[in-house]
């Protein structure tokens, strides 16, 4: 029997539940057992997290190394995010909002 993915720092993961349901984010840190706190670099980002407990997620099999997301150097932005999770194969859906 496979082992489930664990929600280590770096892993896509998509949820399963709520109003962001099958947005897929990247895991930031791991908080708690049962907590984990996701950034898209849209909806949620890097300077305020969601906090979304692990039984609402889904791991995905891909890993994305935050240390090297950014080759330039420098502290990780939500554009690298955004990137990363689009070079991957995962849609980024943007915010409702009205369009202008």
């Amino acid at each position: 029997m496979k082992e489930p993915l664990s929600f280590e720092e770096g892993r896509v993961a998509e949820s399963t539940q709520g109003r962001d349901k099958g947005r897929s984010f990247i895991v930031m840190e791991r908080i708690s057992p049962d907590y984990v706190l996701l950034a898209d670099g849209s909806m949620h980002r890097l300077n305020a997290p969601k906090k979304k407990k692990i039984k609402h997620l889904h791991a995905r099999p891909v890993m994305i190394d935050l240390k090297t997301i950014r080759p330039e150097g420098g502290p990780i932005q939500d554009s690298d995010l955004r990137r990363a999770l689009e070079q991957n194969g995962f849609e980024v859906k943007h915010p409702l909002c009205k369009e202008v």
